[in-house]
């Protein structure tokens, strides 16, 4: 009872309603607020701590940006969303903010854009040399088994597009990756009322940002031939999964295609399913199923592996639950 008055109390103030109704339809930094609701840093500061104490917003630090979002999956930010559904749909004030809240997206996904054109020539060679991208995103849906209660993170989400596919099956997932720009452009491709189940969050593939045994799913997408030790990648990414739960890679199978190292940044040509066992076996995973799609002049395998048995690392300072 008590629990329940405390976040009707944090709710039942207008600012803190209107930064509810924002947070609800987008994660957002202070300053966008500012731009939002033309209001003072310190004064906005205040409700949003108010609102992050009564457990209806999730705060989470990027670089020199702290972003808020309505929580998930909770019962005060249910009872926020159940109030917010109610708010009169021509309310001068919340379609104010709605409004200022699309300029401040046309400008992220400007951003976006403009990251996206920079370096788009580099991705289309690579996609030009392997199968088409829906039919790998195909056998991955297939082989991948997920449900409604199912929580997946992407280590290394790029764009954010595995979000995207899984977000229908899961019932929550979380994208890491290390470049800011690339968040930016997931940011702007999950912004839609059928992803605000998934949200993406800065963080390392040697060092996610999460607690042990979080995820029934991780998935390495593209992502390992980027790596210098791929061994402690998985390694990582084993310790945030569930005993039972499942590591999916997919990347090339071995090649000789020397201009993927020289002018793309890979650090490896490929793996063979030897070397990926050996790495789910160095992470205590037992190997479940790999295949290979050898369409175009690179092979893209898919191999995945299950938890078994606990992990004893150690999450590290500062992790999301």
């Amino acid at each position: 009872m008590d629990q329940f008055v405390a976040t009707l109390s944090a709710i039942a103030e207008s600012t803190r309603l209107r930064i509810l109704a924002l947070c609800g339809r987008a994660e957002l930094t202070v300053s966008e607020l500012q731009q939002v609701l033309s209001q003072s840093q310190p004064r906005i500061s205040r409700h949003l701590r108010v609102l992050c104490e009564a457990g209806l917003l999730n705060r989470r630090r990027e670089g020199a940006w702290t972003f808020y979002r309505l929580r998930h999956g909770c019962n005060e930010a249910q009872v926020a969303r159940d109030i917010l559904a109610r708010l009169p749909e021509g309310d001068p004030v919340l379609k104010g903010d709605l409004d200022r809240l699309a300029q401040v997206k046309e400008t992220r996904r400007q951003a976006a854009e403009q990251y996206f054109r920079a370096n788009a020539a580099g991705w289309d060679e690579i996609r030009a040399m392997h199968a088409d991208t829906g039919v790998i995103e195909r056998r991955l849906l297939e082989l991948v088994p997920a449900g409604p209660a199912t929580r997946l993170i992407d280590i290394g989400t790029g764009t954010g597009r595995i979000l995207q596919i899984f977000a229908p099956r899961i019932a929550y997932g979380l994208g890491i990756d290390l470049s800011h720009e690339m968040l930016t452009v997931a940011r702007v491709n999950l912004d839609a009322p059928e992803f605000a189940n998934c949200g993406v969050q800065h963080g390392d593939m040697y060092r996610l940002p999460c607690r042990d045994e979080k995820f029934d799913i991780a998935i390495l997408y593209m992502v390992l031939h980027y790596a210098e030790h791929p061994g402690e990648v998985i390694e990582e990414a084993a310790r945030v999964l569930r005993p039972g739960g499942r590591l999916v890679v997919v990347d090339f199978a071995p090649h000789e295609n020397l201009a993927l190292r020289e002018e793309h940044a890979h650090r490896w040509p490929g793996f063979s399913e030897q070397a990926i066992d050996g790495f789910f076996a160095q992470a205590g995973l037992l190997p479940a199923s790999s295949q290979a799609i050898a369409e175009g002049q690179l092979t893209v395998s898919i191999w995945s592996a299950e938890r078994a048995a606990s992990v004893t690392a150690l999450a590290p300072a500062g992790a999301i639950g």
